[in-house]
């Protein structure tokens, strides 16, 4: 399966196109700058230069799948926060549809679908992330919505916990990026927002009780 990756130079975007590789896909890793597209070849991707704030359809061709998983974070200020978590996303959605590409994964964030559990520059955050994957709830595409709870850099487990709401706690990047890839082929995911942490249950398995 050919799999575009928007947000590829970040953390869990380079898991996601290792990943990829390591699972037979052909992993295409979007990055805005000339400079980042060498990490990508390294990682065993194909990198492909565009920038979620414009035009994006050329990523697309040929895809058979979509992951976002770029983000602002909480921290680069309300402007940017939107450009990319809200709008970069509803860009990227729209030119998924216009292509004909069926199938999206979303990494969103857990308490998504309630901002105001965040304060301040985090409110916003979940906002944003909320208002993105409302829109893609109301597309006709594949899509999975992937709402996390706290990001760690420790080993993968490959069990999690998922629900629509779960109770707070920590799951490691490699275990996020391993889940969507694995919500790509599970039908079971299509259609579904979850939230996920670190738990008992085998990745493929947790998938299927959705």
């Amino acid at each position: 399966m050919k799999v575009l990756v928007a947000g590829a130079n970040g953390t869990t975007g380079r898991l996601l196109i290792q990943y990829l590789k390591d699972g037979g896909h052909e992993p295409y890793g979007m990055v805005r700058k000339e400079e980042q597209k060498a990490m990508i070849e390294e990682l065993g991707g194909t990198p492909v230069l565009a920038d979620l704030t414009k035009d994006v359809g050329h990523a697309l061709k040929g895809m058979d799948a979509v992951i976002f998983a770029a983000g602002s974070g909480s921290s680069t200020g309300s402007d940017q926060t939107t450009a990319v978590d809200r709008d970069g996303a509803i860009n990227l959605i729209k030119a998924t549809e216009n292509l004909g590409v069926k199938k999206f994964i979303m990494l969103s964030a857990i308490s998504a679908d309630d901002p105001s559990q965040g304060s301040g520059p985090m409110e916003h955050y979940l906002r944003m992330k909320l208002e993105a994957d409302e829109y893609l709830e109301g597309t006709e595409l594949d899509y999975t919505i992937v709402r996390p709870g706290g990001l760690t850099n420790e080993d993968s487990t490959s069990k999690i916990k998922v629900g629509k709401k779960v109770d707070r706690d920590s799951i490691t990047r490699a275990d996020v990026a391993k889940t969507m890839i694995a919500a790509l082929q599970e039908p079971n995911a299509y259609h579904k927002t979850f939230e996920m942490v670190q738990g008992e249950t085998q990745i493929e398995d947790a998938l299927k009780s959705l």
